[in-house]
């Protein structure tokens, strides 16, 4: 099952906090949060991720960010794949195939 924009209490500054995809296991209920970004050129988005990070340690769930673009630097990158949160969007379904375990 999956849902989009699920609500997920207040952010610390009282932003309703909202989860873009949650993933449920039909068979096991194991849940999934993830976040999606994309940055096609420098910018701001790729600022904002690591409060994202930051985020997810207040969900009720497990949770990942999936980025794409050209527009994240390779430190930023590096950075962000060393939390274990963050995940490149051609690298995900092998992802979520070893955390719900399905068949690779």
């Amino acid at each position: 099952m999956v849902e989009t924009q699920v609500r997920v209490a207040r952010r610390i500054w009282g932003a309703v906090r909202q989860i873009d995809v949650v993933s449920t296991h039909p068979v096991s209920r194991l849940r999934l949060g993830v976040e999606c970004k994309y940055q096609a050129v420098s910018g701001s988005a790729e600022e904002k991720i690591p409060a994202i990070v930051e985020d997810i340690d207040a969900w009720p769930i497990r949770g990942i960010i999936v980025i794409s673009g050209e527009g994240f630097t390779a430190n930023m990158k590096s950075s962000l794949f060393s939390t274990g949160k963050v995940v490149e969007l051609e690298d995900l379904e092998a992802w979520l195939k070893l955390f719900f375990g399905l068949d690779i």
